[in-house]
């Protein structure tokens, strides 16, 4: 039995000195356990294998029950926790106090006041506000740190997957400790960490059609920072609905792009501008065409510029524009958007004329 033991531990400290996430290292001693039951059950009582490996297979059925146990203790425990973080807010933290900033935030916003676009109202209106973040990857964690920095008031996050430990290259708002923690709740960590002056929602959960509605009517601005088109055209659909405007972007090895989709305003909607899906292969994910690892972190960081510059009435933001950036070169592009007559989502020009 010893033997067995053993190798399991070398097979988790090669695993570990390999960078293996540990649900995959814990895959493999799950199958190392597998192995050994059956040599019980099916090799001869006198066998040398069975001799070695602890003579009955009944210590190791009860040692596979025991960890059976703790596994599904650990997702009936998870799964109640997503479920109460995804839970509406109480009463109390939606009404956020609107008094006078102390002197503590005021010397934190300092350089956001003495600007003449945002000043003390411009201010006052980002702690008033309440950001969604769809995504707490590449683009998300730029995003969420930006905003929590510039005190956004209430920050949403919702992100159903955990961080591992290939996310660490580009996704900055996790740490290696946090490997295997949902990314929602990594991601509300750090914030709080970095201003406790805001208010955070983690919604450990992945975006449904189900929740999207009610989700999306308690926020101002809706960031999404998702790495699929089901979820993009969820959500597009979920912002024309409640007339919110849609802060998108999205990369691919050394170009992103960004936009505010905004039809409640006379821009177009994310599927005015792409009506179909591409076909497959014609846009891999990063996991299958590679993305350099500050890039996300340049157009994440611009998802925040147009979030604060929607909330506090600021310049001109992305309604109705695309931005291409081209890191490899240095270059950034910008063209016009036009609405689609018929979109079946926002209208389009139909809409516009009515």
């Amino acid at each position: 039995m010893a033997l067995v033991l053993v190798l399991a531990g070398v097979l988790w400290g090669i695993g570990a000195l390999l960078g293996t996430p540990r649900r995959l290292r814990w895959q493999m001693i799950g199958v190392l356990w597998l192995g050994v039951v059956l040599l019980h059950l099916v090799l001869p009582a006198a066998h040398p294998m069975r001799q070695a490996t602890g003579e009955s297979a009944a210590p190791w059925l009860l040692l596979g029950g025991f960890a059976a146990v703790v596994i599904l203790y650990r997702a009936v425990l998870r799964r109640l926790r997503a479920r109460a973080e995804s839970a509406p807010p109480p009463a109390e933290e939606a009404a956020r106090p609107a008094g006078r900033f102390s002197e503590t935030e005021l010397e934190r916003y300092a350089r956001h006041i003495v600007l003449r676009e945002i000043g003390g109202p411009g201010q006052k209106a980002l702690r008033e506000a309440k950001v969604l973040v769809i995504g707490a990857g590449g683009l998300g964690s730029p995003a969420l740190l930006y905003l929590a920095g510039a005190g956004a008031g209430t920050i949403g996050v919702i992100d159903g997957d955990e961080v591992d430990n290939s996310n660490l290259q580009r996704q900055v708002i996790h740490r290696d400790a946090d490997i295997g923690t949902p990314k929602a709740h990594s991601a509300a960590g750090a914030m709080r960490a970095l201003n406790p002056f805001v208010a955070v929602r983690p919604y450990a959960r992945h975006l449904t059609e189900e929740i999207a509605g009610d989700l999306f009517a308690d926020y101002d601005v809706i960031l999404d920072g998702t790495d699929n088109f089901d979820t993009r055209y969820l959500a597009n659909a979920a912002a024309v609905a409640q007339g919110k405007p849609l802060i998108s972007a999205a990369l691919s090895q050394w170009e992103g792009q960004i936009s505010v989709f905004d039809p409640a305003r006379g821009a177009p909607c994310y599927e005015c501008v792409f009506p179909e899906r591409p076909a497959p292969g014609l846009a891999p994910s990063c996991a299958e065409a590679g993305v350099l690892g500050p890039l996300p972190g340049v157009l994440g960081a611009m998802m925040a510029v147009e979030a604060v510059k929607l909330v506090a009435g600021a310049g001109a933001p992305l309604a109705g524009e695309m931005l291409i950036y081209d890191a490899l070169y240095g270059e950034t592009r910008k063209f016009a958007l036009q609405r689609r007559a018929g979109c079946p989502v926002c209208g389009g020009a139909d809409r516009e004329g009515a």
